[in-house]
C-alpha cells in the first residue's frame, strides 16, 4: 500500500511546527493532530506517541524533534500536513530552530493556566526572526484554574498577536482541535517551490540504523526524487544511490517518489557517520546547485570530561559516541587525556539536562556506562607575550580544559562567557529572586509587568554562576513558578584566578579550577572538605591544600592511623614515653617524604560531581 505522492501538489502542503514552554502540552496536541486525521487509531494508550526514546518516556519531556505527515481532507481538496513536534528546554532550543527551517508556520501553545513562560517568549522569536506565520493556541481550558483570558491578554501585550487570532482548545479531551486543522490550511502559505527546478533537498536531521546506515530527514526544496537517483551531498562531494524514500507517518513509509514542498525521509547506504551532516544539501549528481545555507553549528555552553570507566572499553565508546552525536549533532568532541582517568574526550553541550539526557542516552540505548567531570566553561584569555601568541598563532585563546589555563603574568585580561536570562516569575517571589541573582555575580537589565501578578526580569549573568545549580535554586526558591530561559550574550572581562589542590604538596591535574577571585575562599574550602571524607587514610598524614599561585587559601588535614607505641609501659617515667613516641613521630616523618598519595577513582567522580549549596 504505497501512497502516491504526485497527487499532492505544493500548494496544497501545509509545513508546520509545535513551540511551547516545557510541559504546556505540545506532545498531546500532536497525538490529537494525528488522531483527528486518522494517521493513528483511537485509543486510550496514546501519550506522547512521539516521543520514542526511553529517556523521554522516563522523564516525561521531548528532546528529539519527531515528523509526522498527516493527510487531511477539507472541503474536497486533499491536503498533506507536515508537523514536526519539537522539545520545550532550553537546552534543545537547536533541536528547534533546526525544525523552523522546514516550516512554513508555527503553532504557538500556551498553558492557559501557567500563562507565557520564558520559553513560550524565545521560541516565539525563533519563529518570529524566521518569518514563519505563528498561530497562537491556549492549551488546557479544561483545567479549573484556566483563565484564557488572562492569557489573551498576555499574547497580546508581548507578542502583538491580536487576541481574536487565539485559538482555545483542550488537547488532552481533543476540544477544538479541528480548528487548529483549519486555521493551518487558511493562515500558513504552502512552500514556494517548483517541482521543475532541479532536485534540492534540505538534511535536517538524521539517525543511524544497524542494518540500513544512516537514515536522513529531509526537506524538499525543489525537484522531485525517487528510488535509483543518483545524489550527491554539497557538504561530502560523494555520490550515493537512493534506496529508499517515504514519509514519516510517525513510523517509517515507504513512497514511490518525494515532491518539491514534502518533508520525508532518504536512505542512500551512507555507511560512515561522518557523511550525514545536519544541514546539507543533497542534489541530483547530473544538476548540480546552490547550497541551501544549512544551520549555524551550535554553541556548547557547557564542557565536560568523559572517560571509560575502564580503558579497554575505549573502542566501545568512541563507536557509541559517534552514533549519538550524529543524532544528537548539537554535542561537539575534543579528543582528552588525563593522567588519573586515561584517555576519553572533552564533550561540549548545550546546557546541564542536555549532557544529562546524553549520558543517559548512553547508557540505555548503548549499554556503555562513563565517567564524567564536573562540568565547565569556555574561557578566553588575551595573550600578552609575543613568544605566546606566535607559539598559537593568535592573540585571543580559548580555553576549555581548565590545566591549560595560562598564568597571569603572560595574559593580558581573561575574559568569561555571559548569558542574557530572562526570569518569568509571580511578583511576590521578586525579592528572594534579586537576591539569588545578585549572589551570583549578575546584573539587573530590565524589569517588567507581564500582567497583574507577573513579572519578567532579564538579567546578565556570568555563565558558570548558573551552569551548575541556578536552575534548582531558583525553583525552590519560588516553589517551582517562576521560569527561566537565557542566550548567549558574548564575553566579557572577569578577575579569574586558576586553583590547584595539592595533595602532600603535589598538585593534582584533574581537580583544577577556574574560580572568580571573590569565590576563592568558599571554593577552596568546599573542595578540600569534601576530599578529605573521601581520601582514605594511610600510614602518614596527608594535608590537602588549595592554593592560587604560591598562597595557601585552604587546607585540610587527613590524620594518620597510628601504632599505640605506649601500650607496654606500665607507668614507668615520663621521659620513656617521651622517647618513644618521638621515635615512632620520625618514622612518620620518613614515611611521608617517600609515600605518594594516590586518589581511588571513586573519589574523583564523588568529588566532581556538583554538590547541594550547604
Amino acid at each position: 500500500d504505497v501512497v502516491d505522492m504526485s497527487q499532492f501538489p505544493a500548494e496544497n502542503i501545509r509545513n508546520f511546527s509545535i513551540i511551547a514552554h516545557v510541559d504546556h502540552g505540545k506532545s498531546t496536541l500532536a497525538d490529537r493532530l494525528l488522531e483527528i486525521t486518522g494517521t493513528i487509531a483511537k485509543t486510550a494508550d496514546n501519550k506522547q506517541v512521539l516521543d520514542k526514546l526511553q529517556v523521554e518516556r522516563e522523564r516525561g519531556i521531548t528532546v528529539k524533534a519527531q515528523t509526522a505527515s498527516l493527510f487531511h481532507n477539507q472541503e474536497g481538496t486533499n491536503y498533506l500536513l507536515n508537523l514536526i513536534d519539537t522539545p520545550g528546554h532550553v537546552d534543545f532550543s537547536y533541536e528547534v530552530s533546526r525544525s523552523l527551517s522546514a516550516c512554513q508556520g508555527v503553532l504557538l501553545v500556551v498553558d492557559a493556566n501557567e500563562g507565557i513562560q520564558a520559553q513560550t517568549v524565545a521560541n516565539f522569536y525563533l519563529a518570529f526572526e524566521a518569518q514563519l506565520s505563528i498561530i497562537p493556541v491556549i492549551n488546557k481550558i479544561d483545567l479549573k484554574n484556566a483563565d484564557p483570558e488572562r492569557v489573551e491578554k498576555q499574547i497580546e501585550k508581548i507578542f502583538d498577536i491580536p487576541k481574536e487570532e487565539c485559538i482555545r482548545i483542550s488537547a488532552k479531551l481533543g476540544t477544538n482541535v479541528e480548528r487548529i486543522l483549519q486555521a493551518v490550511i487558511e493562515r500558513i502559505p504552502p512552500p514556494t517551490v517548483s517541482i521543475r527546478d532541479p532536485l534540492k533537498a534540505l538534511v535536517f536531521d538524521s539517525t543511524f540504523d544497524h542494518y540500513r546506515g544512516v537514515i536522513a530527514n529531509i526537506a524538499l526544496f525543489g525537484g522531485e526524487v525517487r528510488k535509483g537517483h543518483k545524489i550527491v551531498s554539497a557538504y561530502t562531494k560523494k555520490t550515493y544511490e537512493v534506496n529508499e524514500v517515504g514519509i514519516l507517518t510517525p513510523g517509517e513509509q515507504p513512497t514511490h517518489k518525494l515532491y518539491a514542498g514534502q518533508v520525508g525521509y532518504l536512505i542512500a547506504g551512507m555507511r560512515e557517520i561522518s557523511e550525514a551532516q545536519t544541514g546539507d544539501t543533497l542534489y541530483l549528481h547530473n544538476q548540480p546547485v546552490e547550497p541551501l545555507p544549512g544551520f549555524q553549528s551550535a554553541k556548547p555552553m557547557v564542557f565536560a570530561g568523559m572517560y571509560p570507566v575502564d580503558q579497554s572499553e575505549y573502542g566501545n565508546l568512541k563507536s557509541a559516541i559517534e552514533k549519538l552525536t550524529l543524532n544528537d549533532s548539537s554535542v561537539t568532541v575534543h579528543r582528552d587525556s588525563s593522567v588519573a582517568l586515561g584517555a576519553g574526550w572533552r564533550l561540549g553541550f548545550l546546557g546541564l539536562l542536555h549532557m544529562e539526557v546524553f549520558n543517559q542516552r548512553l547508557e540505555q540505548e548503548y549499554n556503555t556506562s562513563v565517567i564524567l567531570t564536573a562540568p565547565t566553561v569556555p574561557y578566553k584569555a588575551v595573550l600578552s607575550s609575543a613568544k605566546l601568541i606566535k607559539a598559537h598563532g593568535k592573540e585571543e585563546i580559548t580555553i576549555i580544559n581548565p590545566s591549560e589555563f595560562p598564568d597571569k603574568s603572560a595574559v593580558v585580561e581573561y575574559l568569561e562567557p555571559t548569558v542574557m536570562g530572562t526570569i518569568i516569575t509571580p511578583d511576590e517571589y521578586i525579592g528572594k529572586i534579586i537576591t539569588l541573582c545578585q549572589s551570583r555575580r549578575a546584573v539587573q537589565k530590565d524589569l517588567v509587568y507581564i500582567d497583574d501578578h507577573r513579572v519578567m526580569m532579564k538579567y546578565l549573568f556570568p555563565l558558570n554562576e548558573i551552569v551548575v545549580d541556578f536552575y534548582d535554586a531558583l525553583k525552590s526558591l519560588s516553589s517551582g513558578y517562576a521560569s527561566f530561559d537565557y542566550e548567549d550574550a558574548g564575553y566579557q572581562t572577569a578577575d579569574l584566578v586558576k586553583m590547584d589542590i595539592l595533595l602532600n604538596g603535589n598538585a593534582v591535574e584533574e581537580l583544577i579550577l577556574i574560580v572568580h577571585r571573590d569565590k576563592v575562599y568558599k571554593e577552596g574550602k568546599g573542595l578540600c572538605e569534601r576530599l578529605r571524607d573521601v581520601i582514605p587514610r594511610q600510614l602518614f598524614e596527608i594535608a590537602i591544600q588549595a592554593t592560587v599561585g604560591s598562597k595557601v587559601i585552604a587546607r585540610e588535614t587527613v590524620k594518620a592511623y597510628r601504632k599505640n607505641v605506649l601500650a607496654k609501659c606500665y607507668g614507668g617515667d615520663i621521659s620513656r614515653k617521651m622517647k618513644l613516641l618521638k621515635r615512632q613521630a620520625e618514622g612518620k616523618r620518613r614515611l611521608r617524604k617517600i609515600g605518594n598519595v594516590e586518589v581511588p577513582k571513586d573519589a574523583f567522580i564523588s568529588v566532581l560531581k556538583r554538590q547541594p549549596d550547604k
